[in-house]
């Protein structure tokens, strides 16, 4: 365990400037981490700025605190109340995230008492997190996986962290898996039978995303994404500003052929997400984009190629759910990405993920695929009463 003699102190971030050191100790704790890829600077921001760049305060609120010893942050935490997953998960529940500290018990214990003291100021009973800032952002700590970099839009944490949380009292509830497997190769026959006998049928089309009407496009797949997932733990919905944000957010990064939206009679009814891993695009970028590293980075996406994709999301609506249609249409749609994939992008693995670790029928897919389970989030909760 690393320690120091200096008094601890704990400072809330609440200018620009403050923002800013919050934003950036994690560029000095992961520097030596060979699998750490540095987030965009300004992304990681905006996050965390108010509701002028995320809609989530349009439900939720936060407070940003650093731990700071002899004049240098050496950790910080969030706490957050969202009006949503008080409706959605429970009374009482509130939640911490971006956690970072040196490896120090008393920092860590300094900055999850700070979190707990005003989560129970607040009326809540338990604590629960992490989530950066929310389930839709990047939930859950990293404890198993450590040996390979994240893909987008998936977290990445010290092995310690999850020592020093438990040590505070905390116990996981929920564990989330991403699972990978080698796609440059054809799926499984029952897959390639399944996807065969669905074409030959008519009955299931899925089509491409038209990126030049992708606000529409996005609303019709976040309209499937709120019904498909609401029986999910640790749902919350979201809003009409959040699907704006979304599409404006993933607009310069989505592709047309890595969309799907499998339609019933010219009925949407699913739909699968998949993005080239662009961590590999960003890796060398140092979390900036200027001067020089926006037009590099404009340049790689042109026409990307990459080693992994990763499919984020999917969704068959309520009403399909559990029957031989929401089968063969998932089938079909991860076949056609796969295809995408490996032609158009040159990829050669791809990744699934998160799934919760007791959904069992998205876990059966990904068995049936020949997937495995390589890297595992956690979710922690403690009593605040």
């Amino acid at each position: 365990m690393s320690k120091s003699g200096g008094e601890l102190k704990i400072v809330e971030a609440i200018t620009a400037a403050d923002r800013g050191k919050f934003i950036d100790l994690i560029y000095t704790l992961y520097k030596s981490d060979p699998n750490w890829v540095p987030p965009l600077r300004g992304e990681a921001l905006e996050l965390i700025t108010g509701i002028e760049k995320n809609p989530w305060f349009g439900h939720g609120y936060a407070k940003f605190w650093m731990a700071m010893q002899d004049g240098k942050i050496v950790g910080r935490i969030s706490a957050q109340v969202d009006s949503l997953v008080l409706e959605h998960m429970g009374k009482g529940i509130g939640h911490w995230g971006m956690f970072e500290s040196i490896d120090d018990q008393r920092v860590a214990d300094l900055l999850l008492n700070t979190a707990e003291t005003w989560l129970r100021g607040e009326g809540m009973t338990s604590a629960m997190g992490p989530f950066s800032i929310s389930i839709w952002d990047e939930p859950g700590l990293l404890v198993d996986g450590f040996d390979r970099p994240p893909t987008v839009m998936m977290g990445h944490h010290l092995n310690y962290y999850a020592k020093l949380i438990e040590a505070h009292g905390y116990a996981g509830i929920k564990d989330l898996h991403t699972y990978e497997l080698q796609i440059d190769k054809p799926f499984p026959d029952i897959v390639q039978r399944i996807v065969a006998a669905s074409e030959k049928s008519g009955k299931i089309k899925t089509r491409m995303v038209e990126k030049s009407k992708f606000a529409e496009e996005a609303a019709i797949i976040m309209d499937i994404l709120n019904d498909a997932w609401s029986a999910n733990w640790g749902f919350v919905p979201l809003t009409p500003l959040e699907v704006a944000h979304v599409g404006v957010k993933l607009k310069p990064i989505v592709y047309n052929d890595m969309i799907r939206i499998a339609e019933i009679d010219g009925e949407p009814v699913g739909f699968l997400i998949s993005l080239p891993d662009l961590n590999e695009f960003t890796a060398d970028l140092g979390g900036k984009l200027f001067p020089f590293n926006w037009a590099k980075l404009l340049w790689r996406l042109r026409k990307p190629k990459v080693r992994r994709i990763r499919v984020p999301l999917m969704g068959v609506r309520k009403s399909l759910q559990g029957s031989r249609l929401a089968s063969i249409m998932v089938f079909q749609m991860i076949e056609y990405i796969r295809r995408t994939a490996v032609e158009n992008y040159g990829a050669k693995r791809g990744e699934i993920g998160w799934i919760l670790e007791d959904n069992g029928p998205m876990r059966s897919i990904a068995d049936v695929i020949e997937a495995e389970v390589t890297k595992t989030y956690r979710i922690f909760e403690r009593s605040l009463v």
